[in-house]
């Protein structure tokens, strides 16, 4: 499927400049943005109704990452979509710029909510998905939270709310990373059979590598074709793509180094040409 593959190679190139991101700040969050990139490379790159020149179409599809710290890759992408400029990159967490290290809806097109607060996407996702139906829109609503995140009670409230309303304009993605802050995810607050306990709200959950970029079309568009509202499981791994940081809570929001820059990069470009 070549544009599944497209897909792949433009996540590599995000992972890249995450990477150059956080280095350059001297701070940021890699493990988790580096998790996403197949994730958010699909939803804007294969799946989404979007335009950097209309940002504000009442039409629009809507994304919301509930794991705010992720904003380095969420950055990148908008970049690469016509949101912002390139070279603004390099701005990320300086004095001054529009590039906080969470994103702020009221200073760069695009971003739909101003996260940070962990838990608050869904809820907020499923306001969105229930104002589309009553005005009568056709957009969609994707929310990407961490499974860390789910630490936090408001998100077992919004999936029994998802259940009650089941808006079938709504998609929640998981990035199940199984890693967190401060230590594995299963050690900290263990989740068990994630899928079971997200059906027994009676919503339709559906598993996939999110890494593989032709699953994750495929997940999507079982979610759009479902008429009800759906939970992605994407199985991932912290810091993926560079050797390491992946399964390692230390690259949580770890500082990257010169020798570790220079690692990471030469780890990256061998992907990105695989």
């Amino acid at each position: 499927m070549e544009k599944a593959a497209q897909l792949s190679r433009e996540a590599a190139e995000i992972r890249k400049d995450i990477i150059e991101m956080i280095h350059h700040a001297g701070s940021g969050h890699s493990g988790g943005s580096l998790s996403a990139a197949e994730i958010v490379t699909c939803l804007y790159g294969g799946v989404m109704r979007q335009d950097s020149a209309d940002p504000l179409n009442k039409n629009r599809d809507r994304f919301i990452l509930s794991k705010g710290h992720a904003a380095p890759l969420l950055y990148s992408v908008l970049s690469r979509h016509g949101y912002i400029d390139r070279e603004e990159l390099k701005t990320l967490r300086r004095i001054g710029s529009r590039l906080q290290g969470h994103p702020n809806r009221e200073l760069i097109p695009g971003i739909e909510l101003s996260t940070g607060s962990l838990g608050m996407g869904i809820s907020a996702g499923l306001g969105m998905a229930l104002a589309g139906k009553l005005t009568g829109r056709d957009y969609r609503v994707y929310v990407l939270c961490g499974d860390g995140e789910l630490d936090e009670g408001q998100n077992w409230e919004a999936f029994m709310a998802m259940s009650k309303w089941r808006p079938e304009n709504l998609t929640v993605i998981i990035d199940y990373n199984q890693v967190q802050l401060d230590g594995n995810a299963g050690d900290i607050m263990p989740m068990r059979d994630l899928e079971a306990k997200i059906g027994a709200f009676g919503l339709k959950t559906i598993t996939c590598d999110g890494h593989d970029t032709e699953e994750l079309l495929k997940a999507f568009e079982e979610a759009r074709e479902a008429g009800e509202p759906a939970v992605i499981i994407a199985k991932t791994i912290k810091g993926k793509g560079v050797s390491f940081m992946e399964g390692k809570h230390i690259w949580h929001g770890k500082a990257i180094g010169e020798d570790e820059y220079q690692q990471a990069m030469k780890e990256l470009d061998i992907e990105g040409e695989a």
